[in-house]
């Protein structure tokens, strides 16, 4: 299923001094620029500002300044998106989530706010459409977790 049309991600701090926030269960919107530094992350590894801007101007026809992706990265921290360390003058950065636990937390916000037949009827008709031998998988699925829940109840 498509995820692209997904936002809206929101972190907690456990304390003032922490860089290392924990996720709640949301994913915050994202711009161009701060998606692609949050591309570069997932594929590299944790960068440095420098790093980062030899990649961005690597891969686009406009060079960004070394002071745009300084900012961009300190607003995608503040967002609790990325988690940053400090290495004598230097913050590195790096993602706190894994790109498929991104898309993962991005989809269940989408779909926790969907009406339920609405939600039903776009599932079977996203799989019929692209997928339509997952209509098997997926009722396959609906029977081992009504099957799950079942014996959870009598317990």
């Amino acid at each position: 299923m498509p995820i692209g049309i997904l936002s809206g991600l929101t972190r907690q701090f456990r304390g003032s001094d922490s860089q290392q926030p924990s996720y709640r269960d949301t994913t915050p919107a994202l711009g161009h620029l701060e998606f692609r530094i949050l591309e570069i992350l997932w594929q590299r590894g944790e960068c440095a500002v420098r790093d980062i801007v030899d990649y961005l101007n690597q891969a686009e026809a406009t060079p960004r300044a070394y002071t745009t992706a300084m900012t961009t990265l300190d607003r995608l921290f503040k967002k609790n998106v990325l988690s940053r360390r400090k290495v004598d003058r230097a913050f590195f950065y790096s993602p706190v989530l894994s790109r498929d636990q991104f898309d993962k937390h991005r989809a269940q916000r989408f779909i926790s706010g969907l009406p339920n037949d609405l939600l039903i009827s776009c599932l079977v008709d996203a799989v019929e459409q692209f997928e339509p031998d997952m209509l098997d998988e997926l009722e396959e699925e609906i029977r081992k977790k009504r099957k799950e829940l079942n014996s959870g109840a009598r317990r």
